[in-house]
């Protein structure tokens, strides 16, 4: 199997998305989660043929095309067989949690999430009505781990939800089976609810098993939602498609009770790249997944290298890799340093929440050379010998 080419430099800094156009071009651009590889050819081919006919209008909230194609790739990668009749459209992954929370909850009720974890969790919250409770994950020394205990006590303290991310941003954790069982008992004793971010599941790394959360158990079908997309796995961000996910007639009924703008508002190209990729997308995306388990496998052999204070696990999906550059001495958000005297752009880790402190993401959805030319660069600035 071969590895997915990233673009060229000179190709990429063509591009006008927030990566490309937020810092300046001396700068390698290795924080906002878009990858640098060119589109999967059938995605290219069906928006090409969209424009070709002018197809650049609403959509039709009733095409069940993307839903069909996602339940059969869920099938295949995952073992698990969500109805398209339970699935729902809207614009992102960030509506889906905010949508469901909103009918989930009652105004100023406790949310837990659990950091350090995608940044918008702590605004989303808010902004569905609900009060964010913090229960961080565990770490051992070597590996991160849901706190059930904490959210277990969290729940009977009054929290009533859970917002999940599987797997989880920034460590790259994909929560065991057992786990999300037992996460799922303790969420049902308590009368509680879960949401579950799975933007980043069709990027888990070979020898990993990701278990979509409703497939676990009944009570998590009976009290939890799930948010998917192809937005990650396939560069699609932009073209704003995501989907709500029910496993149960009650949650399917929450479905339905949703206002059909939140689907109107669906971009046509992204729902017309969705079903390209799930369906024909998958052997781009398995080049894609070599591509970023290599760039994992080169940053461990760089830092090891040149940086070997740093701390880095090998994340079990996604292509972040959560650094801990605590011991270079570089303050509590060192991509902040990073930036100004390497001219490398990094994710900040005190905005992930608690366990940030000292800690920077790096996007690795980049060519081989990106990966050593970000290392060096750090390296001499920990060297005392600034990029500038």
């Amino acid at each position: 199997m071969t590895a997915t080419q990233a673009d060229p430099m000179s190709v990429l800094r063509r591009r006008t998305s927030e990566k490309w156009r937020t810092c300046p071009a001396d700068v390698l651009p290795m924080f906002v989660a878009e990858m640098d590889f060119p589109l999967a050819p059938p995605i290219r081919a069906v928006l090409q043929e969209a424009l070709a006919a002018g197809d650049t209008g609403y959509v039709d909230p009733r095409d069940r095309g993307a839903a069909e194609a996602f339940c059969s790739y869920a099938a295949e990668a995952w073992d698990w067989s969500p109805s398209p009749g339970r699935i729902r459209y809207t614009t992102d992954v960030s509506v889906v949690i905010v949508e469901s929370l909103r009918r989930l909850i009652d105004p100023g009720d406790g949310v837990v999430i659990t950091p350090p974890v995608y940044p918008p969790f702590f605004d989303l919250v808010p902004e569905a009505g609900g009060t964010v409770v913090e229960v961080p994950l565990l770490d051992d020394g070597r590996a991160w781990s849901l706190d059930l205990d904490g959210i277990d006590r969290a729940l009977a303290a009054g929290a009533r939800a859970v917002l999940l991310c599987h797997p989880h941003n920034p460590v790259g954790l994909v929560h065991p089976r057992d786990t999300l069982v037992e996460l799922s008992r303790i969420v049902e004793r308590h009368g509680a609810v879960v949401v579950s971010d799975e933007i980043h599941a069709p990027l888990t790394h070979r020898g990993t098993r990701f278990t979509p959360y409703l497939s676990v158990s009944e009570e998590a079908r009976e009290h939890g939602i799930a948010a998917e997309s192809g937005s990650k796995a396939f560069n699609l961000a932009g073209l704003k498609t995501a989907m709500f996910v029910a496993g149960s007639d009650r949650m399917a009924g929450l479905l339905r009770s949703l206002p059909a703008e939140v689907s109107v508002r669906t971009g046509l190209f992204g729902l017309l790249a969705t079903r390209a990729g799930f369906a024909d997308g998958r052997p781009w995306l398995e080049d894609t997944l070599t591509a970023i388990e290599d760039n994992m496998g080169l940053l461990e052999q760089q830092l090891a290298e040149k940086l070997p204070a740093v701390g880095f696990r090998r994340p079990r999906a996604t292509y972040l890799a959560w650094l801990d550059l605590s011991a270079l001495g570089w303050g509590e958000d060192p991509a902040a340093r990073a930036l100004a005297h390497a001219g490398v752009a990094l994710s900040s880790g005190p905005a992930f929440g608690a366990g940030g402190r000292g800690f920077a993401r790096m996007n690795l959805a980049c060519a081989p050379e990106t990966v050593v030319e970000a290392v060096d660069r750090l390296a001499r600035a920990s060297a005392g010998r600034a990029h500038r």
